[in-house]
């Protein structure tokens, strides 16, 4: 039976997902300043649909003149955001009401409710700076936080426990580099969007018909750039943004290399379900990827490139969490409160 929490997180993670689709619909349709303000829309609790009510925002508000549609898209993400907040922090009350019992984790659930507080500042910042992309992206790498955690969470309150063999510790560290380079990727990826650099490149393999075309990593990556102009659209040359993009292309070109061989591995030591689950989400993601070149960033498809990156860091998320609780469940004093069973030897 499982712990006491466990479907509120289940239904938190599953929350957490459509937040983060819902986030990369509204980035994508370039609607992060759909309403110049936060956390209402021109000063309304929702976006201002009556004459009187434009009339009103764009005398408060002249410099961003009403978009309904955009404006829509900017509330539904803060709507179902705040939502995922209030139920994180029902699950840090419950954590901490049942803080005695055995099992259930205190520190996860209380770190999940100040990521989900910073990502409430990130979303502010997101608006009153522009889209700078420092913020932009930070505030991706946190969404992506939040699913990963809340499924970290539901895994160790669920009452699964499978007895697995003994595994050795390079490929605890190979499942360890690997989760690195899928964050470092997604990283990566929110600087491609929040800099507008998804096409800067469009053909495949080459860019711009060459192998290795003119590039300015400096501006590309100049992580210190000021603050002050609005970054819709970017500010970067083109340079810039294939140096961004060209960087995003080998980055995938590693993950996938060290993905496979985690695969491998996970097959090698009696994990083959695992393994077919992480190749899998690999495939779909690569797939993706490509689509969005060739296909000229299609908004569906870019959102599905956001949620395969979801899927395949939550694929790394539950390999690192199988690998390393086989260490655990080896140990009959291993329970320590954080969520893993201990059971006897036989």
């Amino acid at each position: 039976m499982s712990k006491p929490g466990y479907r509120l997180a289940l239904f938190a993670t599953a929350l957490a997902f459509v937040v983060v689709l819902l986030g990369a619909y509204t980035r994508l349709t370039h609607a992060g300043l759909g309403c110049p303000d936060w956390p209402g829309c021109y000063g309304f609790i929702g976006v201002p649909m009556s004459e009187h009510k434009q009339t009103l925002a764009e005398v408060r508000f002249p410099e961003a003149p009403v978009e309904v549609a955009k404006g829509w898209y900017e509330m539904i993400h803060r709507y179902f955001a705040g939502s995922l907040g209030l139920v994180i922090l029902a699950l840090a009350v419950q954590a901490l009401r049942r803080r005695n019992q055995p099992g259930q984790p205190l520190k996860l659930p209380l770190l999940l409710l100040g990521m989900v507080i910073l990502q409430a500042a990130f979303g502010m910042w997101t608006v009153t700076l522009k889209l700078w992309p420092q913020v932009v992206t930070a505030h991706l790498l946190g969404g992506f936080a939040t699913l990963s955690l809340l499924f970290l969470l539901a895994q160790r309150l669920s009452a699964k426990a499978t007895v697995l063999p003994s595994l050795p510790a390079r490929l605890r560290s190979l499942a360890a580099l690997g989760l690195l380079l899928v964050i470092g990727q997604i990283a990566l990826g929110g600087w491609v969007s929040s800099n507008y650099a998804a096409v800067a490149c469009v053909d495949l393999p080459t860019c711009h018909g060459q192998w290795w075309p003119a590039m300015d990593f400096a501006n590309g990556f100049h992580l210190t750039q000021h603050i002050g102009p609005n970054y819709l659209g970017g500010q970067l040359d083109s340079d810039a943004r294939t140096a961004i993009h060209m960087t995003h292309r080998l980055g995938a070109l590693l993950v996938t290399l060290v993905l496979l061989v985690l695969a491998w591995q996970l097959k090698r030591n009696g994990l083959a379900r695992l393994a077919g689950l992480l190749v899998l989400a690999l495939a779909v993601q690569v797939s993706l990827g490509v689509s969005n070149v060739l296909l000229h960033l299609p908004v569906l498809v870019a959102v599905a490139h956001n949620l395969g990156g979801a899927a395949l860091l939550l694929t790394l998320v539950l390999v690192n969490y199988r690998v390393r609780s086989a260490v655990w469940l080896a140990s009959p004093a291993a329970d320590t409160g954080a969520g893993f069973a201990a059971l006897p030897s036989k």
